[in-house]
């Protein structure tokens, strides 16, 4: 098959979508001291280190505080001890020596934004000041503010203050504050900026200042007291986000950044370390939750995000805003000095948009240990809700939650129309030993178009479409679809009561159709308008689908599936399709659907490789690659595989209401040698041709059918003499295997041969008599279904009726007589489409029937017509007769009258029901009338009447009837007591029922 395009969706590297957070650990608030600051003024200026004319100047990054007090014109501050911040050289630890009493400790504060801090009821602050003037350094009573540096990376330490010798001032005391700093300022710029008296931009990490109140223990550049400074104050201005404005918390509103007690471990680094950087951004970390999100570390919370092509991210939780440091490659993180994480979003600002969104990495997983456990086993019955795409809540939010088998892969990622088709941004986590990938984007819903991107094992990649996709692209587009389903089914009635009788045992009479071309541009929606009344009209009990499931190729005519899980969308939607389902079924027809698990195209977008090596394919290639079809076929013997078809033909049924499901190929499926020669096929382990998997698989997967959807059938077509496909599958038979446990299974031997003696002239029809008799010899081996599909009207095999022999009349009397032997012979019924109506042509998808034969207007018209009517009342008397439906399982529904008459062509044979009560037929497909001929009947029956006789004018017959009852004659004939005579129509099969 030719590989389809990826996607009609456009791929720009345009703005990156949203990712999915990893959920961190809380950790609990710790209530501030008592409060008596009011934000009110504070001054602020440049803290210069006690021994100014060091080797190095410590002015090159100063911490920036915010000092407000409650009762600033009334209380004075003794100040004791000052903490004096001194930064280190690029190449030195950020660790500071602890100082005497007389000394304070050594620090230096970073962080990558400003922030305002709803919990301290104080406002952080970044200034630049004049040359002339020193940096503000604004102290908060209660809390600790934040201050900015340009170090990419500052790691944190915390310097504990002394309690003020004032007894007021203590409740106001705040703790140490956290300063990070990693990288610092290099020490020649920051003695020329401490000589300027400049201060460096502040760090974007939240810094809690140190200091209660300051005091001249070493002569300090400048201090702070709770009522007047020792020197002149610079008024503070107020420092909003660098691009969100930073709101202002009311006083003694507790918030989530608390006061840090006096014992502060070292700070860490917020920004992603190299190893992780690159791993994210090649898409092949196992673990993005862990490394991006909100995560408790020494110093506070870090934040991290990956954002490509933002200009910058920012932090909002409550009134607390604080913008990450930009660390390059669409990397944004930063320290916030808080106990616990606390709900929170991020705003994140493009190119010419602002987009507030939640943080993708800070929700748990979406799947449970026990989905994890039971697809491992293969047992998860409703895969289609553990994997693929779905709307969902999580933890309180919308959004969409992705989900992919890949055990092989690297890395997973997911690209689609929320993310521009760049999925740096969105890297799926891996699930444990389970090979499943999971994500889950909030703000994503219904409609989006996705893929999968998969870094395969030797590290390339591919963009794949969801396996367990719900709905698909039109084809030749190949993206899988964002859907939930909403509809609402109006059949209980009919599930209700389909369930009454088994399918062998009710009358079963099948209509196959191609849904595209049954009315060519017809969308579901449409066909279930026109469908059911057409079906409904030819008294057919079911129809049956052609298959469904998504497939690229249309002139496969769906037989080479890559979406397992969608409804074609060359139709419409998935609702859609259940529309005409619903419709089918309240016109009392069962829907059969055609079901292909036997192999799969090699599209480099669908399932071949799906990981980068074989994964629903068996890994011999011997095994995996079908000889006739140039497809895969599945590797049966892994449970993820096989529980990836069991589910698959749940769903059908349970999600879409299927009736059954046909299963296509079955016997490529059962032999290791099908379609190979010798030395192209391994024996099984017990040095057999049979494949034990499949035999497994097709076990497990009717036995799973029956047992949670009541009143289904399966139905396999199967072309071998493999023993038991319809017995139960505990039931062993003589090969020592248990049945496969279908519920009917196709008689192609029949149809096979049936339609061999049809196609020889009449004449020598004689010498193929046993063509029509063979199938009785094991007609009851199986529960069976006698085929006319698709398969008999393509290629170069004709449409039925060009498959009798003679004139044009004596085609058409040919088909008729034939589908009333086929509707009389033990077993269901199934017809193709245009068969109905004597098409002449084959079948094309292209084009579909012929519909113009039924045009009034065209002269043949009645010769079709004719045909129609007589498969509507074949239908009719079918259905209203136990005797040809009842027992079709069971030989005492079954008695010859006369099964060698070679030489006239005829063939008699009567059906009962279980009280006994017959139905004769008889066929004559020799091209002459046979007067009086005479059979043997039981001599119970009074006498005989018409019930049908293909022959009939109003079906397009030269009307050679019997139309008055038959009475029995005391003569016995054909091994019987009583016999009559009856006039057998040219080309014709005649029923005859009891008066």
């Amino acid at each position: 098959m030719t590989p389809r395009p990826e996607s009609s969706g456009s791929r720009p590297k345009g703005t990156a979508g949203e990712k999915i957070p990893e959920q961190p650990t809380a950790a609990q608030q710790k209530s501030a001291a008592k409060k008596t600051a009011v934000p009110k003024q504070a001054a602020a200026k440049k803290a210069a280190p006690a021994k100014a004319t060091a080797k190095k100047a410590a002015a090159g990054k100063t911490t920036v505080g915010k000092t407000v007090t409650k009762k600033a014109a009334t209380k004075k501050a003794a100040a004791k001890k000052t903490a004096v911040e001194q930064p280190a050289a690029e190449t030195a630890t950020a660790t500071a020596k602890k100082t005497t009493a007389k000394k304070s400790a050594v620090k230096k504060s970073a962080a990558k934004k400003a922030t305002t801090v709803k919990a301290t009821a104080a406002k952080t602050t970044a200034v630049k000041a004049a040359a002339s003037k020193s940096t503000a350094a604004e102290t908060v009573a209660g809390k600790a503010a934040a201050a900015k540096s340009p170090a990419a990376k500052p790691t944190a330490k915390k310097a504990p203050a002394k309690k003020a010798g004032t007894a007021k001032s203590t409740a106001a005391t705040t703790t140490a504050a956290e300063a990070v700093a990693k990288k610092a300022t290099p020490a020649k710029a920051a003695a020329k900026k401490a000589a300027a008296k400049k201060t460096a931009p502040a760090a974007s990490t939240v810094a809690r200042s140190p200091a209660k109140k300051t005091a001249a223990g070493k002569e300090p550049a400048g201090e702070a007291v709770a009522k007047k400074s020792a020197v002149k104050k610079a008024p503070a201005r107020k420092a909003p986000a660098r691009r969100i404005p930073a709101g202002r918390a009311p006083a003694g509103d507790a918030g989530p950044a608390q006061v840090a007690p006096p014992e502060m471990e070292v700070a860490v680094s917020p920004a992603v370390d190299a190893v992780d950087r690159e791993r994210l951004l090649a898409g092949t970390h196992h673990a993005p939750h862990s490394v991006l999100g909100a995560h408790p570390v020494p110093g506070g919370i870090a934040f991290r995000a990956l954002r490509p092509y933002a200009l910058s991210v920012t932090v909002v939780s409550g009134e607390l805003r604080a913008e990450l440091h930009n660390d390059g490659e669409g990397f944004f993180s930063g320290l916030l000095p808080l106990r616990e994480v606390p709900a929170y979003r991020l705003v994140v600002e493009y190119e010419g948009t602002v987009l507030e969104t939640e943080d993708a990495y800070r929700f748990l997983p979406t799947l449970g240990d026990l989905d994890l456990h039971l697809i491992g086993e293969g047992r998860h019955e409703e895969l289609w809700t553990a994997l693929g795409a779905h709307p969902m809540t999580h933890q309180g939010v919308t959004g969409t939650r992705f989900a992919v088998w890949a055990p092989n892969a690297r890395g997973v990622r997911v690209t689609g129309t929320f993310n521009f088709w760049d999925g740096t941004g969105h890297i799926m986590r891996s699930l444990g030993s389970s090979g499943v990938w999971e994500l889950f984007l909030p703000d994503v819903g219904e409609g989006e178009l996705y893929k999968f991107e998969i870094t395969r094992p030797d590290g390339s990649k591919t963009l794949r479409a969801d396996p367990l996709a719900r709905r698909t692209e039109v084809p030749p587009a190949t993206s899988s679809v964002i859907t939930s389903s909403a509809y609402e089914w109006g059949d209980a009635e009919w599930l209700a009561r389909r369930a009454e009788a088994p399918a062998h045992e009710a009358p079963f009479s099948v209509y196959e159709i191609h849904l595209p071309s049954w009315r060519p541009g017809l969308t579901y929606r449409q066909l279930a308008e026109q469908l059911p009344g057409y079906v409904k009209n030819l008294g057919f009990t079911h129809v049956e689908l052609m298959p469904v499931a998504e497939h690229p190729f249309g002139g496969s005519w769906g037989y080479q599936v890559t979406g397992f899980y969608a409804p074609t969308a060359r139709l419409g939607t998935p609702d859609d399709f259940r529309y005409l389902v619903d419709s089918l079924h309240r016109a009392g027809i069962g829907v059969l659907m055609d079901w292909v698990p036997a192999h799969f195209p090699r599209d480099d977008w669908a399932l071949a490789e799906f990981d980068g090596k074989p994964l629903y394919e068996h890994e011999d290639p011997l095994r995996a690659a079908h000889p006739d079809w140039g497809t895969l076929e599945f590797d049966f013997g892994r449970n993820e595989v096989r529980n990836f078809l069991v589910a698959n033909a749940v769903y059908w049924c349970e999600e879409f209401h299927i009736d059954g499901l046909r299963v296509d190929a079955v016997a490529s499926m059962l032999y290791l040698d099908y379609s190979r020669e010798p030395g192209q096929w391994t024996p099984n382990e017990h040095g057999g041709r049979e494949n034990l998997d499949a035999v497994a698989f097709l076990q497990e997967m009717n036995a799973t059918v029956y047992r949670r959807v009541p009143g289904v059938v399966t139905i396999a077509e199967e072309s071998t003499a493999w023993d038991g496909v319809t017995r139960a599958t505990h039931h062993k038979g003589p090969s020592g295997f248990g049945g496969l446990g279908f519920g009917l299974k196709w008689n192609m031997g029949w149809m096979h041969d049936s339609l061999q003696y049809m196609s020889h002239e009449p004449v020598h029809r004689k010498y193929h008599h046993g063509e029509m008799t063979f199938s009785m010899v094991y007609a009851y081996s199986e529960n069976y279904v006698l085929p006319i599909s698709h398969d008999e009207v393509v290629h170069g095999k004709r449409s039925l009726v060009s498959k009798m022999p003679g004139d044009w009349w004596q085609q058409r009397a040919g088909v008729r007589s034939y589908l009333g032997f086929m509707w009389a012979h033990p077993g269901k019924q199934l017809l193709f489409m245009g068969q109905e109506f004597a098409q002449g042509a084959e079948w094309s998808e292209a084009h579909g029937p012929d519909w113009w034969l039924l045009d009034p207007g065209y002269g043949a018209e009645p010769d079709h017509r004719g045909v129609r009517d007589l498969v509507r009342d074949l239908n009719s008397v079918y259905r209203a007769t136990p005797a040809l439906w009842r027992l079709d399982t069971d030989p005492a529904g079954f008695e010859w009258i006369v099964g060698d008459a070679a030489d006239d062509n005829v063939l008699a044979f009567l059906r009962l029901d279980p009280e006994g009560v017959p139905v004769l037929a008889v066929s004559n497909f020799a091209p002459v009338t046979r007067q009086d001929y005479r059979l043997g009947v039981p001599d119970d029956v009074p006498a005989w009447h018409e019930a049908l006789n293909t022959d009939a004018a109003r079906y397009g017959g030269s009307d050679v009837t019997n139309p008055d009852p038959v009475k029995p004659e005391p003569q016995s004939w054909h091994g019987r007591p009583a016999s009559i005579r009856l006039t057998l129509p040219p080309l014709a099969t005649v029923w005859l029922r009891p008066v």
